[in-house]
């Protein structure tokens, strides 16, 4: 079961990171349209090569427009998408100065209550994506500028929330269940 909950994590890792990619052309196209387009609306261009300017400003160089609502939304995306990794492999941030001169037992303790905490939240963040998702889809409300329906980002989040949220009840349950057997089922490297 590991394996194919570490699998389904690296995926979306993986779809999330394709995602910002895709993000950052987005953002770079846009700032250098835009960059472009003041270039070719400025005095300089207008009295070296007006036709010119006024040629590629007709055929629209210029920022994307909307943007920010696509950089918005994939965004939104794309931290769900880098919550399942993050999730099976203990990589969220964590300060261990105290736990670090309790008893091991504690510790199993403490990763497990963080882990099943962990999965109630993510649990909580799916159910709240998925009634803001259907508040949307009800409403009808588009994006201002590209005008697509909102609850599309809100449906891609949920996605992602929703695999973040398996994984976390995934891995809520290992530890669990090493605390009550005493035995190790992950090793996350805070095992010690």
């Amino acid at each position: 079961m590991y394996k194919f909950m570490l699998g389904f994590s690296r995926f979306m890792t993986m779809l999330g990171g394709l995602v910002l990619v895709v993000l950052i052309f987005i953002t770079g196209i846009s700032i250098a349209g835009r960059l472009l387009n003041g270039f070719f609306h400025g005095a300089f261009m207008k009295a070296v090569a007006p036709d010119f300017a006024a040629w590629m400003i007709a055929i629209g160089v210029g920022p994307i427009s909307g943007d920010f609502e696509l950089v918005e939304a994939g965004m939104a995306f794309a931290v769900f998408a880098f919550l399942p990794l993050c999730q099976i492999t203990a990589g969220h941030a964590s300060v261990d100065i105290f736990a670090s001169f309790l008893p091991r037992g504690v510790n199993r303790f403490l990763r497990m209550a963080i882990e099943v905490i962990f999965a109630v939240v993510l649990i909580a963040i799916a159910i709240q994506l998925y009634s803001g998702m259907t508040d949307k889809l009800k409403n009808g409300e588009t994006s201002f500028l590209l005008a697509y329906p909102v609850w599309w980002a809100y449906a891609l989040s949920l996605f992602g929330a929703v695999a973040a949220a398996i994984v976390g009840v995934y891995m809520g349950a290992v530890r669990v269940t090493e605390f009550l057997t005493r035995r190790i089922i992950v090793i996350d490297g805070n095992e010690g």
